[in-house]
């Protein structure tokens, strides 16, 4: 059931480690070789990815490169976090859902392939590819989840679970502590 997602050993070598209140700058606190400034993440002191929590993305990217959201799509959709790496043009739209009980994030989980939809064709004109997915807690490796989960990777949309691999960004990992 864990095909699709990464386990908790070796965090810092291996990805960003969630927990329900924190943020993907704070994940990259404290990661050898790793700095981060102004919502912009150096590795060894270069510039590597930027970071941006729901109305940044619209306030800062979206404007940066001139678009108008509303031109695009009727309703903004605000992401809990989103990576853009640099090298590869790439953004990749994190929602983190983390659950202890069955409730409406069961259904929310259904939404990934209208919202990667959305989220690519607002950023077209910018030429900036878009990768849509979740960081999950364990509570999601459930049986009954499964069906959700193959959901998921069939419409090409992404999972983890309480991490985020260094290697699915494309960035650096970190130095040996």
């Amino acid at each position: 059931m864990i095909e699709g997602g990464k386990g908790g050993a070796n965090t810092n070598k291996s990805g960003l480690k969630f927990e329900r209140r924190i943020d993907v700058k704070t994940a990259f606190e404290g990661l050898s070789g790793y700095e981060v400034k102004d919502n912009e993440v150096f590795f060894d002191g270069g510039k590597v990815a930027e970071l941006y929590q729901k109305h940044d993305l619209y306030k800062k990217l979206l404007k940066r490169h001139n678009i108008d959201w509303k031109e695009i799509f009727s309703k903004r959709l605000l992401p809990d976090e989103a990576i853009f790496v640099l090298h590869h043009n790439t953004i990749y739209i994190i929602e983190k859902k983390f659950q202890s009980g069955g409730g409406s994030v069961d259904e929310k989980l259904q939404t990934c392939d209208f919202k990667l939809k959305q989220y690519r064709k607002l950023l077209s004109k910018a030429n900036i590819r878009v990768e849509y997915g979740y960081v999950l807690n364990d509570w999601f490796k459930q049986k009954f989840y499964k069906d959700v989960l193959e959901y998921i990777k069939s419409v090409n949309c992404f999972y983890f679970f309480e991490e985020l691999p260094f290697s699915f960004l494309g960035l650096p990992t970190p130095h040996n502590s």
